[in-house]
């Protein structure tokens, strides 16, 4: 199965999320900002980048885990991925969209804003950082309903139908899983550009480029 993580800009909120779900950050405590300045992508997507769907690990299920950004237009990429789930007849429990919007602050858009819209690094970064640590377990939280979620899929076999995945805030989240009957779309179904973010033999490399926010 595919589970993308996805928020407004890539950065912050679904590069958390899906460290939590991988294991790269733990589900019992915030971690201090230098675990989150350590991961390959927090507060570093650009916005040329943003649409691009960024392989980050396998979890202990052996689910493919990625992340992206859609700006403020969930549906579409929920529209997206339905119509290409069609015209390729890919298997139902395939994959599974999960917005991590739902757990952004104001701090968090502040401090994105200013590091990611301004270029303003050494002052958005930290601001953004605390931010993501009072949103948290908020965070933690949307990771293991996801995680029960597939556990109750996988030990039921039930049709792949659309779900909701609640964050605790109002309206839900936009999350879903779409039914669709077909051949098996193999290892991997996303290639080309937007993977090129990450590499399988060598994930716990920095991305070309990269580095560290520094004190």
């Amino acid at each position: 199965m595919k589970i993308i993580y996805h928020c407004y800009g890539g950065s912050h909120s679904s590069v958390t999320a899906a460290s939590i779900h991988l294991g790269l950050l733990p589900e019992d405590r915030v971690p201090g900002r230098e675990m989150f300045w350590n991961l390959q992508l927090f507060d570093r997507q650009e916005a040329d980048q943003q649409g691009h769907i960024y392989f980050v690990g396998v979890d202990e299920h052996g689910h493919d885990i990625y992340l992206t950004a859609r700006r403020n237009k969930p549906q579409i990429l929920e529209n997206v991925f339905a119509g290409l789930t069609e015209i390729f007849a890919l298997p139902r429990q395939d994959y599974i969209l999960v917005d991590a919007m739902h757990s952004v602050n104001s701090l968090m858009k502040l401090g994105g804003f200013l590091s990611r819209r301004w270029g303003l690094v050494s002052l958005g970064r930290p601001i953004v950082t605390i931010g993501t640590q009072i949103a948290y377990f908020r965070l933690v939280h949307l990771v293991q309903k996801v995680k029960g979620l597939i556990r109750e899929e996988d030990h039921e076999n039930s049709v792949f139908q659309r779900h909701h995945v609640p964050t605790g805030s109002p309206g839900g989240s936009n999350s879903h899983r779409q039914a669709v009957k077909g051949k098996t779309a193999g290892k991997d179904p996303v290639r080309g550009p937007i993977v090129f973010g990450y590499q399988r033999a060598g994930r716990g490399n920095n991305l070309p480029g990269e580095g560290r926010c520094r004190k």
